[in-house]
C-alpha cells in the first residue's frame, strides 16, 4: 500500500548550483524546472509556484515492487541540434528518460515502464498531464520533464513527479548543465524520483573506480579506470606500465587514492581528479595494501608487511610525515575501513587463529573481534549509514555479507563461487563487489541489494576489480 501524508504547502522550490569535478566540465545546475521560469542564462535562486497542496508520498518497504511509475520521453519546446545530440532535443529527451527508467528499475525497488512503451507528451503537457492516459495505463506515478537549449550553449532540463491517482505534482526540480552533463540531469531526475518515494537518500549522481584487467589470466594489465554509477562516461586513468590496485575516492570526490606497483615496489598514490597530477603518499620495498581514506581525508589507512608481520599505518594524505602503526600483535591485520563518524576502524586479523574481522577506536586502542559466525571474515567496509559492515564471508565459497558493528545479524547476499571487495552505494542500500568466473579467472563487477535480490552485472568494456563506490557528487 502508498501511504499519504497531508503537510502545509510548501511555498518554493529554491536553485542549486553545483560545481562539478572538471574530470565531468564545470557546470552550473539549478533547481527551478518550470519552463516558463527559467532564462537562458539563468542560475540564481528564484521561487516557484508549487501546486498548493504539499501532499507528500512515501512507499512502505513491502510496496515497492508494486508501484508503477510511467517515465515518459522528455518535451522540448523547440527540436534543434544540440551537441549533447546531433538528431536534435527531441531525441536527447527520449535518451534522458531511458536513463531515468534505468536507474528505478535496475535498483530493484519501483516497477517503471520506460519511454519506449508509453506516449509522447507535448511540452505543454509537461506541467499538465493527460490525466485519462495514464489513468488508462495504470500509472500510479509519472515522470515528466523537458529539454531546451538555451542561447549560451547549455541545457535546461526539467522533472516533475505526479501522483496519478491525486492528479497532483509531488515535486519538482531542474538542472542548467553544459551538453556534454546530460546524463547528470538524467540521474539527478531519477535521484529526486527515488528520494521522493522511498524516503532515502539519492545515489544515482554518482561514480566509481575500479580496476580494468586485461590480458592472460597469469599475466594480467590492470589499469585505474573510472565511470558512472551505470557505467557510462567510461575513462582510463592509468595506462598499464605498472599494476594497479585497489582504489578509492577521497571523501570530497577530489582525488582517488590506489596502490601502484613500479619496478615491483608498491607505492600510494593520491591522484588528483581535476588536475591530472599525482602525488606520492608512501613507499616502501615492503608489501603494501589497501589505502583507505579518514572520512575528513586527513588520513589514509593502509597495511604493510614487515619480517613477515602484517601492520595497519596511517599516513598524512598529502603524502608527508611519518607514517603511524596503529597494531602491534603478531597477527596478519588488513583491511582498515574507517566508521562514518571517524572514531573506530574495522579490519580483519588472524590473531585468533583464523582470518576474521575486529573493530579498534581509531588510535589503534580497544580491538575486538566481532565475527563469529562460520566461516572467516575478510575485506569488511564500513556502511556510509555507520548501521552495518559489509564483508567477504568465505566458508568454502566466497561470498558477500553485512553485519551489524557488533557483529550481529550476519546476513550472506551472494552465493557464486567467488565474490569479494564489497563497497557501499553512497546512501548504504546497494552493494557492489566484483565476481571472479571458476577457470578463467575472468572477474566482472556485480551489485547486489541489502534484500539479497536484484543482483546485477554491471557492463564494462573489459574485466573489471576492485570497484569503489564514490559519494554523490557535488
Amino acid at each position: 500500500m502508498i501511504r499519504t501524508r497531508i503537510f502545509a504547502a510548501l511555498s518554493t522550490a529554491a536553485i542549486a548550483c553545483f560545481a562539478t569535478p572538471a574530470i565531468a566540465q564545470d557546470s552550473d545546475l539549478a533547481t527551478d524546472i518550470d519552463p516558463a521560469a527559467i532564462g537562458a542564462n539563468s542560475v540564481q535562486q528564484v521561487d516557484v509556484e508549487d501546486s498548493g497542496e504539499g501532499i507528500s508520498v512515501t512507499v512502505t518497504a513491502d510496496a515497492w515492487q508494486d508501484l508503477g511509475i510511467a517515465i515518459a520521453s522528455f518535451a522540448t519546446n523547440r527540436d534543434e541540434p544540440t551537441p549533447a545530440n546531433a538528431q536534435g532535443t527531441a531525441a536527447l529527451g527520449h535518451e534522458l528518460a531511458r536513463v531515468v527508467f534505468s536507474d528505478l528499475r535496475f535498483n530493484g525497488l519501483f516497477r517503471p515502464v520506460g519511454p519506449d512503451a508509453l506516449p509522447r507528451p507535448s511540452y505543454g503537457e509537461i506541467t499538465a498531464p493527460a490525466w485519462p492516459t495514464w489513468r488508462g495505463r495504470s500509472a500510479e506515478m509519472l515522470v515528466h520533464g523537458y529539454v531546451r537549449n538555451n542561447a549560451d550553449g547549455r541545457l535546461t532540463v526539467g522533472c516533475y513527479l505526479y501522483d496519478v491517482a491525486l492528479q497532483s505534482e509531488l515535486v519538482r526540480e531542474g538542472w542548467v548543465v553544459n551538453p556534454s552533463e546530460w546524463r547528470r540531469a538524467a540521474h539527478k531526475c531519477a535521484d529526486l524520483v527515488y528520494s521522493r518515494l522511498s524516503g532515502e537518500d539519492p545515489f544515482f549522481d554518482s561514480r566509481i573506480a575500479y580496476i580494468a584487467e586485461t590480458g592472460p589470466k597469469d599475466n594480467r594489465i590492470k589499469r585505474l579506470a573510472i565511470m558512472d554509477s551505470d557505467g557510462a562516461n567510461h575513462r582510463f586513468i592509468t595506462n598499464g606500465q605498472s599494476t594497479a590496485l585497489t582504489p578509492r575516492y577521497s571523501p570530497d570526490y577530489s582525488k582517488i587514492a590506489y596502490l601502484s606497483y613500479v619496478d615491483g615496489n608498491p607505492r600510494i598514490y593520491v591522484y588528483d581528479i581535476g588536475t591530472g597530477r599525482q602525488t606520492l603518499v608512501t613507499q616502501s620495498s615492503n608489501p603494501t595494501f589497501a589505502p583507505r581514506w579518514s572520512p575528513d581525508g586527513r588520513w589514509i589507512l593502509y597495511s604493510m608487511a614487515i619480517g613477515g608481520n602484517t601492520d595497519i599505518y596511517r599516513v598524512s594524505s598529502s603524502g608527508g610525515g611519518t607514517p603511524q602503526r596503529l597494531t602491534t600483535s603478531p597477527a596478519i591485520e588488513v583491511g582498515g575501513s574507517y566508521s562514518p563518524d571517524g572514531s573506530r576502524i574495522v579490519f580483519e586479523s588472524d590473531q585468533s587463529g583464523a582470518q576474521q574481522c575486529y573493530v579498534m577506536d581509531a588510535d589503534g586502542s580497544n580491538q575486538r573481534r566481532i565475527s563469529f559466525g562460520g566461516g572467516r571474515c575478510a575485506t569488511p567496509e564500513w556502511s556510509p549509514r555507520g548501521d552495518q559492515i559489509a564483508f567477504t564471508r568465505i566458508a568454502g565459497d566466497f561470498n558477500i555479507a553485512v553485519m551489524s558493528p557488533q557483529g550481529r545479524n550476519v546476513r550472506v547476499l551472494t552465493n557464486a563461487w567467488h565474490d569479494e571487495a564489497p563497497t557501499w552505494a553512497p546512501n548504504g542500500r546497494i552493494i557492489q563487489f566484483f565476481r571472479t568466473e571458476r577457470g578463467s579467472g575472468d572477474t566482472s563487477i556485480w551489485q547486489v541489494d541489502l534484500t539479497g535480490d536484484n543482483e546485477r552485472r554491471l557492463r564494462t568494456p573489459v574485466g573489471a576489480s576492485d570497484p569503489a563506490w564514490g559519494p554523490v557528487l557535488p
